[in-house]
């Protein structure tokens, strides 16, 4: 009996065993790729996207070309260091999640910026030289430039290619935090500019203390957004859910912004 009971006893650990190794592969644990190598693939990844945030600022007529190709150099890194589709916010069984959360966002910006165009205090926000177009300019703006020159970069950038790298070695809320914040570093060099082309911006005035008001507005308010996106994306499981929103923000305000201008004559 004390053999059979032996038998019996190590059979049933073995069993054990084998269990919690499926449900930590359930689970998604990185045990083959070790805290320093995540680390380091992440460090690769912001001095990656550091050097491709220069490089638009000095080339802006290469844009979309240089975004698709640095968002597809991404990607393919982030698969080589092992991170899958789930991890990255693009699995198909997400999709479903992804697009109900994205179309909602979308609902909701396109309430928001009603509302603020029909106010005529808050008219002058839309009024941005940069998007002062026809309607032919602000159709390929809204339906190409900014979804394969903006959104498709810093989503895969900072919602799907970071938030995996991030998720290696942080708690997800630390994922949100950190990510949101670097949304908002990301935009110190495009606010640059911003003050000269936007007319409520530029009442503030000329000189350096004005620059970094709209520098730190711009950086605060972005990672304000980068945080409403990483919402999304943890709540979505999808990257499509942040991308949505992305998309509606920057692209429904060139939108509302010709019309503004004309309502303004």
């Amino acid at each position: 009996m004390a053999v059979l009971d032996r038998l019996v006893f190590m059979t049933l650990r073995s069993r054990a065993g084998l269990a919690v190794e499926a449900v930590s592969r359930r689970l998604g644990k990185d045990t083959s790729f070790d805290r320093r190598r995540a680390v380091a693939a992440t460090a690769a990844v912001l001095v990656a996207l550091a050097g491709v945030n220069v490089a638009k600022h000095l080339l802006p007529s290469s844009g979309v070309l240089l975004s698709v190709v640095a968002a597809a150099a991404l990607l393919l890194f982030a698969r080589a260091t092992g991170l899958s589709w789930e991890q990255l916010g693009l699995s198909r069984e997400r999709l479903r999640s992804g697009h109900r959360w994205g179309w909602a966002a979308v609902a909701v910006v396109a309430v928001v910026y009603l509302v603020g165009l029909l106010l005529p205090a808050t008219r002058e926000a839309f009024l941005d030289g940069r998007y002062r177009f026809g309607p032919v300019e602000a159709l390929t703006s809204a339906f190409v430039v900014i979804p394969l020159g903006t959104v498709l970069l810093e989503e895969v950038a900072f919602r799907s290619v970071l938030w995996g790298m991030l998720s290696r070695h942080m708690r997800t809320w630390r994922v949100v935090l950190v990510s949101s914040a670097l949304f908002g570093l990301w935009h110190v060099l495009p606010s640059l500019d911003f003050a000269a082309a936007n007319k409520a911006v530029g009442e503030m005035g000329p000189g350096v203390g004005a620059t970094v008001l709209v520098v730190a507005g711009t950086v605060l308010f972005t990672g304000v957004g980068g945080l409403v996106a990483a919402e999304l994306r943890r709540r979505s499981g999808s990257v499509l859910a942040s991308a949505g929103m992305h998309w509606a923000t920057n692209a429904l305000g060139v939108l509302f912004g010709v019309v503004a201008w004309r309502l303004v004559g």
